[in-house]
């Protein structure tokens, strides 16, 4: 598996040379990022040519990469019970309250992506093909929902929670949040407790929004120094695993 892998990288390469900003094999898995004006003709070769055969895509997310690489809670070190308060407390996303703002180590053009993951059954090989929005004050990208209509709910999920806009998507609307929801909540930016809390008031006989009450506060995940599961494929292939 570990040489198809490797194969289809290297075609990738080859014959999207001056579409694809790069293609990556790490950790088992193929990623091409491909350059925005290229994102509907890569995805729809990808689909249609039989050397690659990717009918199905699996998933589309977004991701915002304002502050990639920096967080508060990276530590060598563990609680007893494994969690315990941010080691260095800066302003981080964690710690955002209503009016506070980030910013950002991106550079123009590199904050919000779409990835798409794709799956070949004929091949058997996985894909992760990501674009970057170039403009990141109002990130765009095309639709997909041409190549395969299954990406439909997916860009509204990413519209609703990224603020990433789909050019020429049948029917982009919020699918998540509630109506009148201002913000975009998986944004970096987004407070992790939100802007508003809401509660009954019974005097009034309605619901009521308040600012929000709750501390933010950065917890540190349980550290894990070795992952069995990301062993390098050479290693797979002395073991067999070819």
């Amino acid at each position: 598996m570990s040489n198809s892998r490797q194969q289809l990288a290297d075609s990738l390469r080859s014959n999207f040379a001056d579409k694809l900003s790069s293609v990556k094999y790490e950790f088992r898995e193929i990623t091409a990022v491909v350059t925005v004006e290229n994102y509907i003709e890569v995805a729809t070769e990808l689909r249609d040519n039989g050397e690659y055969d990717f009918s199905q895509l699996v998933d589309l997310c977004g991701v915002d990469y304002l502050q990639f690489g920096q967080a508060e809670w990276q530590t060598d070190d563990a609680s007893r019970a494994g969690f315990s308060r941010g080691v260095d407390a800066t302003t981080s996303a964690g710690r955002l309250q209503f009016g506070d703002e980030l910013e950002s180590i991106s550079t123009q053009g590199s904050r919000f992506a779409v990835s798409c993951h794709l799956l070949s059954y004929s091949k058997n090989l996985r894909l992760r093909l990501k674009v970057f929005a170039p403009d990141d004050g109002f990130p765009v990208v095309p639709t997909l929902t041409g190549v395969w209509a299954v990406a439909d709910w997916y860009e509204r999920e990413a519209f609703d929670l990224f603020g990433i806009l789909f050019s020429d998507h049948p029917d982009l609307r919020r699918i998540l949040t509630d109506y009148g929801f201002v913000g975009h909540p998986f944004r970096k930016d987004f407070p992790l407790v939100g802007h508003v809390e809401m509660r009954y008031d019974p005097e009034k006989e309605r619901v009521v929004y308040e600012p929000v009450t709750i501390e933010p506060r950065v917890l540190v995940p349980k550290v894990i120094r070795k992952d069995h599961r990301y062993i390098e494929d050479a290693q797979d292939e002395a073991n067999g695993d070819a």
